[in-house]
């Protein structure tokens, strides 16, 4: 028997209890697989969870398009709205595919419509792949259904169903949308702006509140219930809001029916005429040169010949858009010129520099460093006071009060008065205008800004700071919107007068106020006057940069009723068409004039005779009712409240 040296391994054998697990497990995994395999035979079987599993949207749904909110003046009406309008999307496609459908639906469309059979055969043949094709556009809700009446009259089966075979319409569905007008087109154009075809803002009101005009579109959704059928989800679209204006459509009527006659007769560069409340900084009328038709913003046949516009290159005809679409009255900077001067002797009246009383003399000009500055009357006005100072708009006396008050008072006036910053109006394209540096106020400088040159103003700057300036020191920021309501007509927020700041005290705007009566009664801008009313103002003339080509912006700006004033007026004429008329701001004051004797009966301010309303005024009827919070009963001025010896003197330049 052999030796082994190695110890043989021992080999391990399964013992009963350890073959009792292993069976025990495998019979687990046994059962608990056919109890999943039954499970699942059972779950694939019952119908409702196959259902439930297709319970889901189909596709992306229908878009609900939002109404853009509306835009009123401020008594209601309707300046910008948007009108449901519906497109017939032709499906090119499906009627090639159904093409017993085909000529059934082309008669159709021809007896309903008026299209030409023929025509509409080979639109359709050479769109056969599309799907959507915008056949018709900006149809009425009558367009549109009637179609539908038509299909109604179609011959029925016995069953009362459509007969296929002599006339079933397919492959025509409507689109809805929505299309934004302008009930009076050119009305107030360049304060509302327009919105472009996706429904964007451009310029005014439109723009700077597109925001809030702009909703939310809505979508009906398709799924299949439980029971595959097919329900909808429609969530709503929610509409823009509606603003109100401070804009009052009549008296922007008269104000744009009289820059238009201007322009027409007499012609300028650039008029501009504002018309605010003195007490709210809310505008009431707006107008920059023409205005253009807000629902064809684009078209420029008003103003060129059709040989014209084809000469055009895109961007001339972009710069000509641009010219008719800009706002002078906010987007404009220019030299004020005599409007100016009031400013001057208020800051030296708050400064005491000057008194009431005290006499200037004008020999006819000044000195100044190097230069000799005139005054329009070469003559001299002799011995006058403050108040005869704005009366005859002597450029002598201004320089001695600008002198008086250095620059450093003179500086800070200027922007006491807000001059060289934006107002804050809500409109878009605001220019802050130009103003020297208090370091580059010299002597030569300092005395030509006293009579408003040497900087620029805009016509709101200038319209708030004047209105402030007789209203008894109270700086209000200027405003074209009144009031902003939900879709439902709910107000959300009502846009109180802010105060921005005090310019002057109540006694130097009471002494300014008789200053501008007597201006207009005896001064400078006698053509301003309206028989029976109290009117005060300003005229002004600039000329222009550069001096030596003889160019002048001249220009008025006044009160209403000027022993207690409520609306102001301003009037800008940027290079009269007529070169002899170029240098008189009596065609400033004479246009205001115009306007004012049309707006003042308007706005309840009546002379001593009664005056009729326009015939063009809007629910003339209900005038009154509309304009009861402007209103204010003009009376007879006392002479005798007058402290200055007031001598008239003949109109010239100033």
């Amino acid at each position: 028997m052999e030796q082994s040296g190695k110890k043989r391994k021992k080999r391990k054998r399964m013992t009963g209890k350890m073959q009792a697990v292993l069976w025990v497990v495998f019979c687990l995994f046994l059962v608990g697989t056919l109890v999943i395999m039954v499970r699942v035979a059972i779950i694939g079987s019952n119908t409702s969870y196959a259902k439930a599993s297709l319970s889901q949207k189909i596709g992306n749904g229908k878009v609900l398009k939002y109404k853009r909110g509306e835009i009123l003046d401020r008594n209601g009406t309707i300046l910008a709205k948007s009108d449901k309008v519906y497109h017939m999307i032709l499906d090119s496609r499906l009627l090639m595919q159904n093409e017993k459908y085909l000529e059934p639906t082309i008669r159709a469309l021809s007896k309903v419509y008026g299209y030409s059979q023929e025509e509409l055969r080979a639109l359709i043949e050479e769109r056969k792949e599309s799907a959507y094709y915008r056949l018709k556009k900006n149809m009425t809700y009558e367009e549109m259904v009637a179609l539908s009446e038509y299909e109604k009259n179609l011959p029925k089966t016995e069953d009362g169903k459509p007969h296929e075979d002599k006339g079933l319409i397919c492959g025509v569905t409507f689109e809805e949308e929505y299309l934004r007008s302008y009930p009076f087109g050119e009305l107030a154009s360049h304060v509302i702006g327009y919105a472009k075809a996706d429904g964007e803002g451009t310029y005014g009101i439109e723009q700077e509140y597109n925001a809030l005009l702009t909703g939310t579109d809505g979508r009906i959704y398709s799924y299949y219930d439980g029971e595959l059928a097919v329900q909808e989800e429609k969530i709503p679209a929610q509409d823009g809001n509606i603003i109100v204006s401070t804009i009052d459509a009549n008296l922007q009527r008269i104000v744009q029916k009289n820059t238009e006659e201007f322009l027409d007769n007499i012609g300028a560069k650039n008029v501009g005429v504002l018309m605010m409340e003195t007490n709210s900084g809310e505008v009431l009328a707006m107008q920059s040169n023409y205005s253009y038709d807000l629902n064809a913003p684009r078209s420029l046949t008003q103003w060129y010949t059709e040989e014209e516009i084809a000469e055009m290159d895109n961007e001339a005809y972009l710069d000509a858009l641009y010219k008719v679409w800009r706002n002078f009255c906010v987007s404009d900077s220019y030299e004020p010129g005599s409007t100016f001067k009031p400013f001057t002797v208020a800051a030296a009246l708050e400064e005491a520099v000057i008194t009431t009383e005290e006499k200037f003399l004008c020999n006819g000009g000044e000195q100044v460093a190097d230069y000799f500055i005139s005054c329009h009357n070469e003559w001299g006005h002799g011995l006058i006071n403050a108040a005869q100072s704005i009366m005859y708009s002597c450029n002598d006396a201004l320089m001695e009060i600008a002198k008086r008050e250095g620059r450093g008072v003179f500086s800070r006036y200027q922007r006491r008065f807000l001059f060289g910053k934006l107002t804050g109006i809500d409109l878009p394209g605001e220019v802050p205008g130009i103003l020297m540096k208090e370091e580059q106020l010299n002597e030569t400088e300092l005395a030509t800004s006293s009579f408003g040159m040497s900087f620029n103003t805009t016509m709101v700057q200038l319209g708030a700071a004047f209105s402030s300036m007789v209203n008894g020191g109270i700086y209000y920021e200027p405003h074209v919107v009144k009031e902003i309501r939900n879709a439902d007509g709910v107000v959300l927020e009502k846009i109180e007068p802010r105060a921005i700041c005090n310019t002057v005290s109540k006694e130097t705007s009471e002494f300014l106020r008789d200053a501008f009566y007597f201006t207009v009664e005896e001064g400078t801008a006698k053509a301003a006057k309206v028989d029976g009313y109290l009117i005060g103002g300003k005229t002004g003339t600039a000329q222009k940069l550069p001096r030596s080509e003889g160019k002048y912006l001249v220009s008025f700006i006044g009160c209403i009723p000027a022993d207690n004033p409520q609306v102001m007026i301003y009037v800008v004429i940027d290079e009269a068409a007529d070169e002899e008329l170029q240098d008189r701001a009596s065609i400033s004051s004479e246009l205001a004039a115009n306007i004012l004797k049309e707006s003042l009966p308007y706005l309840k301010i009546y002379p001593d005779k009664e005056i009729e309303y326009p015939d063009f005024c809007i629910d003339k009827e209900d005038v009154e009712m509309q304009t009861g919070e402007i209103g204010n009963t003009g009376v007879v001025y006392d002479p005798e409240k007058n402290e200055g010896n007031m001598q008239a003197i003949p109109n010239g330049m100033e």
